[in-house]
C-alpha cells in the first residue's frame, strides 16, 4: 500500500504537467520541459544525499516507526505543492520528497529479508514493486476526475496534489500502528509464531536484525565486486526511468487531448502489473533462474525502442503501443532488488549495499532527465537511442552477474569446510544462573563472504 501511494505521489508531477501546471506556475512550454528535468534531478540528488543517513537510521531505530515519520513528512510536502506559484517553490518541496523517499525502498528490502526465505523474496518483492504500477492506474483516474472539478479557488493540478497528500497522511498513520518493525515484535504474531518466524528464515544465513554498526562489514560491501555490478545495473536501469515523467507529455505530442492522456496513462500500469507478476512468478518457481528471467524480460524493451524510432510519425496507435511496451523491462529491476538482498548477508553489509544500490538508482534518475531536450522533439531519437544502449548493457550485466556467482559457488564447493564459527557460545543469565549457550552460525550476523557455507542463488 505504501509503495503504491509513494509512486502515485512521485508521478503526480507528470500528471500535473498535463493539468495546466505550466500556466499556473508561469512557465513557458520550453521552461516546463526544462523544469521537469531539473525537478526530477533535484528529487534524486536529495534522495542520493540522504540515502546513507536514512539507512543508518533504519538500522538504529525501529523500521516501521521510522518509515511512518518519513511518510508523514512526505505527505505534508506533497500537499504543499498546491501552494507553489513558481519553480523555486516546486524545487523546495521536491527536495523534501527526495529526502524522505531514501527510507522507503531500503526499509522494505530490510523487512522482506527479515520475514521471508530467499526462495520467497523474489515473489514478495514483486508484490510490493507491482503496487506502484496499480498507482499509475489510480492516479490516472484521479487526474481524470480533477479535470471535472469546477472549484474556482483551486485548479485541477492543485486538487490532485491535495487529494494525494491526504491519502498519504492516512497511510502514514496506518503505518505507525500496523507495520511491524521485525518478526520478534510483530503485533499480529503470538510469541510462538514469532519464534517460528525467526526459525524459518534460518536457511537464509543472514540473521534477522542487528542494531550495531560493524565497520568491517561496511568495508566488505565497498570491496565486493558483485555489489558494483548490481550498482551499475541500477544506474543503467534508471537512466531510462526518466521516461516516467515524460510519458504524459509524449502522449500529448501524439495528438491526444488532456482527458485522453490522463486515461491512457492507466495502460502503463496494467502492462507493468502483468509483466512484473509473470516475471517474478517464473523466477520464484524455477530455481536459479533470476538472471535468465531478468534478461528475457528486457528484450521487449528493445523492440519498443526500435518501433518508436522507425514507425511513421502519423502512426499514432503504433507509437502509443510501442510506448506501452517500453514498460516491460521494469521486471528486471524488481528481480535485481530481491536478488541482491538474497545474496548479501550481515546486517551492516545489507544496509551499506542498500545504500550503494539506491544511490546508483538516484544517479541514473538524476542523469536521465537531461537527455530529454527540446531540440530532440517530437521523435526524441537521441533519448530513445540512449535507452536502447542501456537495455543492451543491462542484459549483458544480468548474465555476467549470474556467471560470476555460479563460479563463486563452485569455488566454495571445492574448499575445505570452514569450522571457524561452528562453536560460538554466549553467556545467558536466567533466574540468577549464568550458563553458556551455543549460537548457531545462522544467527551470528556473518556476511556472505565470512560464512563459507553460504551459497548464492542464481
Amino acid at each position: 500500500m505504501c509503495r503504491k501511494i509513494q509512486y502515485m505521489d512521485k508521478a503526480t508531477l507528470g500528471n500535473a504537467a498535463a493539468l495546466n501546471l505550466r500556466e499556473d506556475t508561469h512557465l513557458s512550454t520550453d521552461e516546463l520541459m526544462c523544469s521537469c528535468t531539473r525537478l526530477g534531478t533535484v528529487f534524486y540528488l536529495s534522495y542520493l544525499v540522504f540515502e546513507f543517513p536514512q539507512n543508518l537510521a533504519l538500522q538504529r531505530f525501529p523500521v516501521g516507526k521510522w518509515l511512518s515519520i518519513n511518510i508523514f513528512v512526505w505527505a505534508v510536502a506533497l500537499c504543499c505543492h498546491a501552494a507553489c506559484k513558481n519553480f523555486a517553490g516546486l524545487m523546495i518541496v521536491r527536495l523534501i520528497l527526495g529526502m524522505c523517499e531514501g527510507s522507503i525502498t531500503s526499509g522494505f528490502m530490510i523487512v522482506s529479508s527479515m520475514f521471508y526465505t530467499r526462495s520467497e523474496q523474489t515473489l514478495r518483492v514483486g508484490y510490493w514493486c507491482k503496487l506502484p504500477t496499480t498507482a499509475q492506474i489510480i492516479s490516472g483516474f484521479i487526474s481524470f476526475g480533477t479535470l471535472h472539478m469546477k472549484a474556482v479557488e483551486l485548479a485541477a493540478w492543485q486538487w490532485l496534489f491535495i487529494i494525494m497528500g491526504a491519502i498519504t497522511v492516512v497511510t502514514a498513520i496506518a503505518f505507525w500502528f500496523l507495520f511491524p518493525d521485525s518478526p520478534t515484535t510483530a503485533w499480529f504474531l503470538t510469541q510462538e509464531e514469532r519464534a517460528q518466524a525467526v526459525q524459518r528464515i534460518k536457511e537464509n544465513q543472514t540473521g534477522v536484525e542487528n542494531k550495531h554498526f560493524k565497520r568491517e562489514q561496511m568495508i566488505e560491501a565497498f570491496t565486493d565486486p558483485k555489489i558494483w555490478l548490481f550498482a551499475l545495473f541500477s544506474v543503467l536501469t534508471n537512466i531510462p526511468n526518466s521516461l516516467s515523467n515524460q510519458r504524459q507529455i509524449i502522449i500529448l505530442s501524439f495528438g491526444f487531448n488532456q482527458l485522453q492522456t490522463t486515461l491512457l496513462g492507466c495502460v502503463d500500469g496494467i502492462v507493468e502489473i502483468i509483466t512484473i507478476w509473470t516475471g517474478t512468478a517464473v523466477a520464484s518457481r524455477i530455481p536459479n533462474s533470476r538472471g535468465y528471467v531478468a534478461a528475457a524480460w528486457m528484450t521487449p524493451n528493445l523492440l519498443a525502442v526500435f518501433l518508436i524510432n522507425f514507425l511513421p510519425w502519423d502512426n499514432k496507435v503504433g507509437l502509443l503501443i510501442s510506448l506501452f511496451i517500453s514498460g516491460v523491462g521494469t521486471t528486471a529491476f524488481v528481480i535485481s532488488l530481491s536478488w541482491i538482498s538474497s545474496v548479501t548477508a550481515g546486517h551492516t553489509k545489507r544496509i551499506t549495499v542498500n545504500t550503494i544500490m539506491l544511490s546508483a538508482y538516484c544517479v541514473g534518475n538524476a542523469v536521465g532527465p537531461f537527455m530529454w531536450r527540446e531540440q530532440y522533439k517530437p521523435r526524441n531519437h537521441v533519448p530513445w537511442a540512449v535507452i536502447g544502449v542501456c537495455i543492451v548493457c543491462r542484459i549483458i550485466l544480468m548474465l555476467t552477474i549470474r556467471i560470476y556467482l555460479f563460479f563463486e559457488n563452485k569455488r566454495r564447493d571445492r574448499e575445505e569446510r570452514d569450522t571457524t564459527y561452528d562453536e560460538v557460545y554466549i553467556d545467558v543469565t536466567k533466574d540468577g544462573v549464568t550458563k553458556k549457550v551455543r549460537l548457531d552460525k545462522e544467527y551470528l550476523d556473518l556476511t556472505d563472504i565470512q560464512n563459507r557455507d553460504f551459497r548464492y542463488v542464481l
